[in-house]
This record gives C-alpha cells, structure tokens and sequence, in this order.
C-alpha cells in the first residue's frame, strides 16, 4: 500500500464537471437532454412539417444498444420506440386496445357517427361531453401534431381531424391503421410505442405480453400518468380489469379468459431501463464521432458488453459501497439508493459528499470490454468515472515498476532493502518514502516485497531502472496518462485513467501483448445493413512474454497470501487470480487491479473531491473485495483455464525464507517454484545485480 509520505503534486487530477474526453476520445455526458423535458424542437420554434394529416408516417425510432448476446442495454434517440409489425403481435394486444378506445373500429369509416350520436346526447342530458374520438382520429392527431392539434377544441379542428381520419381510411386498411396506432402512442417515462412500453413496464418484448399486461398498457392511453402501473398499480389494475371486462363483452376473449387475468396481480420490472447508460453514453459518442448520426434514431449498435457480466459488477459496486459506508470511521455521508442522505456514525470530521467508485471488466485476448461502471448511481450522477476520471493509481502502478527490472535482468528472489531512503530532488526536497505500517523489513526478495507492497523497494528499483523506461514500458501497455518523472511516480503519486489503466494490465495476462479497450462490435441501419464495424487495434509488443508470466506470478502471491488475500477468499479456488492493490495518501483512493486467464478487471473508489475515505483504509479491505464479487459471479457457471509458462522460463524449487535453493533441510511450507529468464537461474550466469547487496539508494 502507498502512503509515500512525499508531497509531490498530483498530475492532471481531473474532477467531475470539468471537460475532459477521455484518453479515448470519449465523452459521458448524457444522453440527448433538452429544455424542458421536450422531444425533437425547441422551445418556441415551429415543429418540421409531417405532410398531409391523412398519411401515415414512420415515426421517429430509438436506436437501439444491444449486449453481445443480442440483449437491450439501452436506447438513445428523440423519441423512445421501435415499430413492430401488427402480424408479429398476439391478436389480444391490439383487440385491448379496440375495446377499450374504440369498439366499432372494424365497422366506421374513420369517423364513428353513433359514437358522436351519443356524446352529442350527453352533452344534452347529462351537460357532459363524452370523447368520441376513433383510433384514426386520434393516430391522425398524434402522428401530425403540426396540423392537427388535438389542443384546440374548435370545432373546426374537429372536423379537419375527422376529414383526415376519413381519407386516412380511404388509403389504408384497419390493420395499417392499428399498427401505426400502437406505435405511435405514449406510455409515459419516455416510451413510445407498444414494444418500447413492454420492455419499460414488463421488462419483455410485445410479441411476448400475456393477456393481463396487454389490458394494463391499454388502459394507458388515456392518462399515461394517472394508470402508470408502476407507481400506481392498484389504479391501473383497476382500469385493467374493466378493460378485459369489455374485450369480452364484445366477443374477443371468453369469460373465463377475462376472469383468470383479472386474478393476475400487474407485475412490473424495475424502472431503470438501463443495465449500462455510462456504456450507452460511450458508444453515442465513438458512433457519432465516426459520422453515424445515432441519435436520429434507427440505429442498433452491436456491443462487446456481457449483461449478465454488467450487471454484476454493477451490483457489486453499489452493494460493495453501501457496506463501505456502514463501516466504523467512515467519513463520508451514506448515500443508499432510493433513501435520503443519512449522516455517517463517526464523530471523526465527515466529507459531505456520497462514495463513488468505477469498475471495468475486460476481456485481455482483444481488449473487448465485458462490462463498465463508471459511478453507483447513474440517475444521481452520469459522471463517467471510468472514462472521464483521472486518479492515482497508488501501489498498483509498482506492477510496472518491477516489469521493467525484470526485464532488465533481476530476479524475483533477489534481494532488496527495504529501509528508510533520503532522495534529493531536483528542487532540493528531501523524498522519504515510508511504509502503510510505518516499519521497515530490512532484505526481502523482489517477491516478497511485491507481495507485501513495501515501497522503498519499488522506489529503488525505479531509480535504478530509469523511471523513464517504466513509463516507456507502460505506454506501450496502452497506458496513456502522462507519468511525472518523479521518485513518488513509482508509487502511483501520477494520475490515471480507470479503463486505460485496467487495460494497460492486460498485457501481464496475455504474454505481453498490449490492447486497446473496445466497446462497438457494428452498428446496423434499420435495414440491418452494417455501416460501421471498428476492428480491434492490431496488437503491439509492450513486454517480454516471459516478463509477464514471471510479474503476474509474483502478483499470484498478492492475492494468496499478500494485501489482497480478501479477494482470494471470494473467487472459487480453481479460478486462478493475480493482482495488485493500491492505496494512496491519506486515504483518499483505494484500487485493485487484476486478472484471470479469462479477465482482467479494476476497481477503483474514492470521493469525487479527493479527501479521506477513512482511516486506515486500504485496496486490499475496500476495492479488492468488490473485484472478488465480481469475478466470483463471472465464474459462477463457467470453468476457468490455467496460465502456462513461455518458452524460455525455467523453473526452480527455492526457500521462501532466504530465496536461495532450496535443500533437503528446507520444509514443505517453505519450498516454492521460482520462475527465471533462462540463463538467470541460480548456477547459470553471474547475478549481475549485485548493487542491491550493497544497501539502499539515497544520499
């Protein structure tokens, strides 16, 4: 854990609000907001004309962000809807809606005259006005709002409207005009149309609805807000069952059909449509900067997401945060969803803002990302903190710190100091970094020292490997964020990026090999023609394939039996796991970063305004765990592969205790495999890092 007690400056920290678009070229803002919660015009300004009334337009379409599997992550667009064909419907979904709207639709021609009959006689007898609108009166309404507005109660508008209903009937058959009907009405909260209104109440497509969910999106029309079935189910179940009631009074369902659904209570899915919107907000941004104009709807955008994958580490996250937050010595406000902002119980001084946090998981063969979530609460906070966050990686980075002087010919048993270190900077400040447990352990070998996350040793191997070579080794990775060349670098005091940095470790999982994170597999016209299908950035060496096997080795022992041991305890045993944590000064950033055969994965938590999480807190307590929720759920139903090592690696049986060979005397707890460059293995080659017998570096 690094908590340097060097107050270098943080580089290019970046909080929520200030305009940055990602290494990427990304940007989380949200989706499609206007003024006044208004679609498609202005406020103020005269909508686009939509042709003769009598017409029947197709209406603007959502497009559409699909998981790898096919599954809806999300929409974006002007309007919420995706036409469906009539045919494709249960014949009961569109006979609710005639019964319920307009009973002798199949008989009038447009205009239901004994319908007018008797409204015109309430208006007499009862001094009432009963509606007599047909459902091509109201789809002529709704679908050219432009030329008939439905606002104005003029008559005259009353008979342009039943003008056009006539000459709407006069070119299309019924089925036409239903189907345009149900996709073209609102549902409320954004959905328009029979299938987005399915998927947004009943979490299922139209053609799936059962009879009871047909009958409760029928009795929407008329108050999309009054029968919301989610916020009001009791009302709308009431206004439901009257609508089964008059299907089967006019002959479409028997009875005994109407009486089972009337028995049914309205069952609703959450109303957080979206499984993925930091994911949704990304692709709209890479389409639209590739010259693809997805939010004029019509889109289907193909994605590398897992859902089930993303809504794991979703759930993680947010559960992972929650249980953070009931912790004593928290110093943050506790920040559940769907409840106010509670006090934290510690009397210590409390940081008035909620804990966040980011997780990426990504697939290492291709850079493909499986699942991403860049806050705990979109609907609080939209800030993509994966993308569009800039923290400091703490210890985490020491994974490249120590690539590089493996790759420059240390050995993972040699030996190091780690003691006290007096550097004198180029400003003349003395740097002394300390430990988290603010002892130091005298020789360890490079092993041992990862695995305990000692940081003089990480600050010495910097200095005598160049920190510019570490940074030139984690560029080529895929690290893009700038690296200071500073002593404290070597320990994380340089901000990163969240999905370069998870990204930049898949190279230790891989054999070396760096990725690039890639999110869009094609995106589709509504003809299902791909006009976009970005390629997989062709692979560049970033390290020695036997540097990483060896590094991701010792960082297996972070997980066993190291900082990380936490997470090591969540994940099934026959999944193998390597990592590292991170920990920054004061508290105030916690990460882990690591991998599977299958997975490279990073979590990162923090405030947005940099201050202490709470004493003592640490990647290895805090971060590690939520990594370990969420490669258990991963594997949950699959098998894991095992890493093998290169060619060119030797393997020897050593003493844990004193890294040398191990002998007859030496006990089972204390024999391990050691991994070498071949020709660095003991009796090889002369060890040409004797320097670090000699004692620290400093002055």
């Amino acid at each position: 854990m690094t908590r340097s007690r060097s107050r270098m400056p943080v580089v290019g920290a970046i909080l929520p609000g200030m305009v940055l678009l990602g290494s990427l070229g990304l940007s989380s803002s949200p989706v499609g907001a206007q003024a006044g919660g208004q679609s498609g015009t202005a406020q103020g300004t005269t909508p686009p004309s939509t042709g003769e009334p009598w017409r029947i337009i197709t209406p603007p379409q959502a497009t559409l962000v699909l998981a790898r599997d096919g599954a809806l992550l999300g929409e974006m667009g002007r309007e919420r809807r995706v036409s469906v064909a009539l045919r494709t419907l249960p014949k009961y979904v569109g006979q609710a809606f005639i019964a319920v709207e307009d009973k002798r639709f199949y008989q009038h021609d447009g205009v239901d005259l004994v319908g007018v009959a008797g409204a015109l006689k309430d208006a007499v007898t009862k001094g009432s006005l009963r509606g007599a609108s047909t459902i091509t009166q109201l789809l002529v309404g709704n679908m050219h709002p432009d030329v008939i507005d439905r606002r104005d109660l003029s008559p005259t508008r009353k008979l342009r409207e039943q003008q056009a209903a006539r000459e709407m009937e006069r070119h299309y058959s019924k089925e036409q005009i239903l189907e345009a009907f149900l996709n073209q009405i609102s549902f409320g909260r954004g959905a328009y149309g029979i299938e987005m209104a399915a998927r947004q109440y009943f979490g299922k497509g139209a053609a799936d609805l059962t009879l009871a969910e047909a009958a409760s999106l029928a009795s929407m029309p008329k108050s999309p807000v009054l029968y919301d079935p989610v916020r009001y189910a009791d009302r709308n179940r009431e206004r439901r069952n009257t609508v089964l009631a008059l299907m089967a009074d006019q002959g479409y369902i028997t009875a005994a059909q109407a009486a089972a659904a009337q028995k049914e209570p309205v069952r609703t899915v959450s109303t957080n449509r979206q499984p993925a919107p930091w994911v949704v907000d990304v692709v709209r941004v890479q389409a639209e900067r590739a010259g693809v104009p997805v939010m004029q709807g019509g889109y289907r955008i193909h994605t590398t997401i897992d859902l089930a994958l993303q809504r794991a580490t979703q759930a993680a996250l947010t559960s992972g945060i929650e249980e953070i937050e009931s912790r004593p010595g928290f110093r943050g406000q506790r920040c559940r969803a769907g409840a106010d902002t509670a006090k934290s119980g510690s009397k210590a001084p409390r940081v008035a803002a909620c804990l966040e946090g980011a997780a990426v998981v990504l697939d290492p063969a291709t850079g493909d990302v499986r699942a991403l979530v860049g806050g705990r609460d979109y609907a609080r906070s939209s800030f993509n903190r994966a993308v569009d966050g800039n923290r400091q990686p703490g210890s985490s980075f020491k994974a490249f710190v120590y690539a590089q002087a493996v790759a420059q010919g240390l050995t993972a048993n040699a030996t190091v100091a780690d003691t006290a270190l007096r550097l004198r900077l180029e400003n003349g400040q003395i740097y002394s970094p300390d430990n988290a447990d603010n002892t130091f352990l005298g020789p360890l070998t490079l092993r041992e020292a990862l695995t305990k996350s000692r940081n003089p040793v990480a600050v010495q191997l910097a200095q005598s490997v160049g920190m510019d070579s570490v940074t030139a080794l984690a560029r080529r990775a895929g690290l893009r964020s700038p690296i200071a060349p500073y002593p404290s670098s070597a320990l994380g005091a340089s901000v990163v990026q969240p999905l370069d940095f998870v990204a930049a470790y898949a190279a230790f999982d891989n054999g070396g090999v760096g990725v690039e994170p890639r999110f869009m597999v094609r995106v589709e016209d509504r003809t299902g023609r791909t006009i976009l299908a970005p390629q997989s950035a062709a692979p560049r060496p970033a390290m020695d394939p036997r540097v990483a096997f060896i590094v991701r080795d010792m960082m297996q022992d972070v997980v066993t039996r190291g900082t990380a041991t936490a997470l090591r305890r969540i994940v099934p045993a026959r999944v193998p796991v390597a990592g590292k944590t991170g920990t920054t000064n004061d508290n105030t950033d916690v990460w882990f970063v690591g991998m599977t055969p299958e997975l490279v994965t990073g979590v990162w938590l923090g405030f947005d305004k940099p201050a202490m999480i709470a004493p003592g807190a640490a990647g290895g307590t805090l971060a590690a765990p939520i990594a370990g929720h969420i490669l258990a759920s991963a594997y949950d139903s699959r098998g894991s592969n095992v890493w093998t090592p290169p060619p060119g690696i030797v393997a020897v049986e050593l003493d844990r205790t004193s890294g040398q060979l191990a002998t007859g005397a030496t006990p089972a707890d204390r024999r391990y495999t050691e991994w070498f460059l071949e020709g660095t293995e003991p009796g090889a080659l002369a060890w040409p890092w004797s320097l670090f017998r000699l004692g620290p570096i400093g002055n």
